[in-house]
């Protein structure tokens, strides 16, 4: 037994006795990479990052535009949805004339010669009334001055102008509501041959006679420094409005459709073209 144990160690490698070692394919060597340096940005120790966490409970969530998940109050909802309608609905005639208004440059002319002859305010008459009172009570002679030339208001007192053909010009409110309320005063202005434009808005015409809105505005008379300046605003007026009475009993409005809808009736257009060419 120890004869044997001596033999195996000291066998030679060329002795068929010791093992052979293992013949496999030799794996090349992983080639030298360069590590890139990473360089690390100098922080401030002073300001430390805080990342947010927007979950439940935890940071206040960011403001966010939520305006179309609003409920708006109904009288904001019946305009849109009036506008919309407008836009869809065929509009008559009669009622769409309103939409066409007067040019900016024309209206800016024709309200500077308005605020001209804006009516006394209620301060005013009170000064006048009691400057009167107190010259009638001091018997002195009080002069009798005329009549002020102011801006005519009010839709009764405009019509009966009107009617008698003693409204130079008037001016009518585009958004009055109801529209009933001025609907025939266009067609009774071109009968009666006084020149009348729309202009934009109503709040805009209270504002000459110191009222929150008014319908439509008349002047009957100037001073003779503003004639010339009245005569250039009815001649581009009537060409605008009166002149054009056939036009406007023609020509309807509304009947725009949506955005989706004219996409798909332009996609039903051209599928009907390609079947005609088939």
């Amino acid at each position: 037994m120890l004869a044997l144990c001596l033999h195996l160690v000291l066998a030679s490698p060329e002795d068929p006795v010791a093992p052979k070692a293992s013949k496999g394919k030799k794996v090349a060597a992983a080639p030298n990479t360069v590590k890139a340096k990473i360089s690390k940005a100098s922080t401030n120790p002073l300001f430390e990052r805080r990342p947010r966490n927007f979950s439940i409970g935890q940071d206040i969530q960011p403001k966010r535009n939520l305006s179309r998940f609003v409920r708006w109050p109904e009288y904001i909802r019946l305009q849109r949805q009036k506008a919309i309608l407008k836009l869809r609905l065929k509009v008559p005639p009669a009622i769409n004339q309103f939409s066409k208004t007067l040019d900016k440059n024309t209206a800016l002319q024709t309200f500077k010669l308005f605020n001209k002859y804006r009516p006394e305010t209620k301060v005013e008459k009170k000064a006048r009334l009691t400057a009167a009172a107190q010259a009638i009570a001091a018997k002195t002679t009080v002069s009798q001055s005329k009549k002020p030339v102011t801006v005519k208001y009010g839709i009764n007192h405009i019509t009966a102008l009107v009617e008698a053909k003693k409204a130079q010009l008037v001016i009518i409110a585009h958004d009055v509501d109801p529209i009933e309320l001025v609907l025939w005063l266009p067609a009774l202005c071109r009968k009666q041959g006084v020149p009348y434009a729309i202009v934009k808005s109503k709040s805009r015409l209270g504002t000459v006679v110191h009222k929150k809105t008014a319908t439509a505005l008349a002047i009957t008379e100037v001073r003779p420094e503003d004639k010339q300046e009245l005569a250039a605003l009815v001649t581009a007026i009537k060409a605008n409005f009166n002149d054009k009475s056939e036009e406007i009993k023609r020509s309807w409005g509304g009947g725009v459709m949506g955005r989706k809808t004219q996409i798909m009736l332009a996609k039903r257009e051209k599928a009907e073209i390609k079947d005609k060419k088939q």
